[in-house]
């Protein structure tokens, strides 16, 4: 069996004596990824080498996800092929590690099912990591053994929120949270006392400029954590047990990083949170992330940049007046709504209807000439009738949202919808006919869209060759997330020999499918 794509890492060379081979799995969002590069660079800094070859690995870290049953199911099989590599003959694999949500949420399980699994490193332990890989933050290799794995309590009592690249705050500070984040911890939005294994205390890690990291995005491309953990009342979700109260890095430390990663070639960020739109309220900062983005829009050399996961609330005017002031940040909006019926939102504790979000659409538009809207709906969730699926289906008519994405509801324990009457809980049949619907009127919706852009000038970052076919190549215009929407594919290289990877061109829209588009380049 080929065992899951290992990242590879962007990494100096290897250090002249002998240390742990490292590789690593990353599973879920762009969020976890971070997480994942934030741990191989404190390997690395400490004297780890890392491999993107999982036959020279002599320890593999699987960073996994639990958001929904899929990415459960995705996580434990990965593991368990990881397992089988490690014991196939020959291989060098000689330690599984398993880190991120879904150790929070089976911590005790994967140790007890999964007894080939070696060590397991929590959302807030990332620091720990280096315990799990038998090295010291010294840069040292631990005296008894490369390989001297601790067990989930030694890991648990290893520092890891106390020195200089993973402290909360500046020295001295206490950790600060937003009073709705208290308010909902004492409402037991945050309990995890139902969760086997589960630690008691909450995650409160950041990371910081300080703190190493190792890019595993194209050259131009970069993440940026801007936050972590979510105080949203959301009853569809357990992020916020999995990943702690909502809680902002420093705007001085994300300008560094900033300017680290353009003095490293970076040219592309793109800022990420659980909710984007909450930063800085618990640092005392109104309109926090305007504020941000003016800060971060005028550093030199940076072309592209854009912002993850708002909430509808929260997208202020003066957001949106910032993201129409600054020919650097993509006028790219995303904005999960996840419902348009009143009374599913009320269920879902999200609030809003299809008028609210309309309005918040329109205002966007006029604020913002040319901006794209991404969004995410969940159907099925308990509850949802045909009255409401159809108030859905006539909102995504009327709103014309340019990229879509619909999720089957997923019933997660530890989530209030788990709880929800059995009554209400919608055949798992009628909720996969809901989202093939939704999906057909989008795809009509996003054809016409595409057409639209036929003969328009657009600027281009090339990514390299097509993943279908290495007869044409692919890339990214600012209102392209990565990975994550459609793909403009390249047929024509135009006065150009060949094309560089990382870089950005001038294109031509020449013709136009159900999603992606197609460019020749012009200069």
């Amino acid at each position: 069996m080929t065992p899951p794509a290992i990242l590879e890492p962007l990494t100096p060379s290897a250090p002249a004596q002998p240390r742990p081979k490292v590789g690593f799995v990353s599973l879920g969002c762009p969020k976890n990824l971070v997480d994942s590069e934030v741990m191989m660079g404190l390997l690395h800094h400490n004297g780890a080498e890392l491999t993107p070859n999982a036959e020279d690995a002599e320890i593999i870290v699987i960073n996994t996800c639990s958001f929904i049953d899929s990415a459960k199911q995705e996580s434990v099989n990965t593991i368990l092929e990881m397992v089988q590599h490690k014991q196939q003959n020959g291989g060098k694999a000689q330690r599984i590690v398993v880190a991120g949500c879904l150790v929070e949420r089976y911590r005790d399980e994967i140790q007890k099912n999964i007894p080939e699994v070696d060590a397991v490193v929590g959302t807030g332990e990332l620091e720990a990591i280096l315990a799990a890989a038998g090295l010291t933050p010294t840069g040292h290799a631990a005296s008894d053994s490369p390989f001297n794995i601790l067990t989930q309590s030694q890991i648990s009592r290893a520092p890891s929120a106390v020195h200089q690249h993973s402290h909360p705050t500046e020295v001295g500070e206490q950790l600060q949270s937003r009073p709705e984040g208290d308010a909902r911890e004492q409402s037991g939005r945050f309990s995890r006392a139902a969760w086997d294994g589960a630690t008691a205390a909450l995650p409160e890690y950041l990371y910081s400029d300080e703190t190493p990291r190792i890019l595993t995005t194209p050259r131009a491309s970069a993440y940026i954590k801007i936050a972590e953990g979510c105080d949203h009342p959301c009853s569809f979700c357990i992020i916020p047990q999995l990943r702690g109260k909502f809680r902002s890095r420093r705007m001085s430390s994300i300008v560094a990083e900033t300017e680290n990663l353009i003095a490293q070639g970076v040219r592309e960020i793109t800022l990420i949170g659980q909710d984007t739109t909450c930063y800085g309220e618990d640092l005392g900062l109104t309109d926090g992330l305007a504020q941000l983005l003016d800060a971060l829009a005028v550093l030199p050399g940076l072309r592209w940049l854009r912002f993850l996961y708002t909430y509808p609330n929260k997208v202020t005017t003066r957001l949106l007046e910032t993201m129409a002031k600054h020919d650097t940040i993509a006028k790219y909006l995303d904005v999960p709504l996840q419902h348009a019926s009143p009374s599913v939102l009320k269920r879902m504790k999200r609030g809003g209807n299809a008028q609210i979000f309309l309005d918040l659409i329109a205002k966007a538009r006029r604020i913002v000439p040319g901006i794209v809207i991404r969004t995410s709906f969940i159907v099925g969730f308990p509850g949802e009738t045909e009255a409401d699926f159809k108030e859905l289906e006539a909102f995504i008519t009327a709103a014309q949202i340019d990229w879509l994405g619909v999720f089957t509801y997923s019933d997660e324990e530890g989530a209030a919808a788990f709880n929800l009457a059995d009554e209400l809980k919608v055949p798992k049949r009628t909720i996969e006919s809901r989202r093939r619907k939704l999906m057909k009127l989008q795809q009509k919706i996003s054809t016409k869209s595409k057409a639209a852009w036929v003969d328009r000038e657009i600027d281009l970052l090339v990514e390299g060759e097509s993943e279908e076919t290495e007869l044409l190549w692919q890339g990214r215009t600012p209102l392209h997330a990565p990975e994550i929407d459609g793909k403009v594919l390249i047929n024509d290289f135009g006065p150009h020999e060949t094309l560089v990877p990382g870089t950005f061109y001038r294109a031509l829209i020449t013709e136009s499918h159900d999603y992606d588009v197609v460019a020749r380049i012009l200069e």
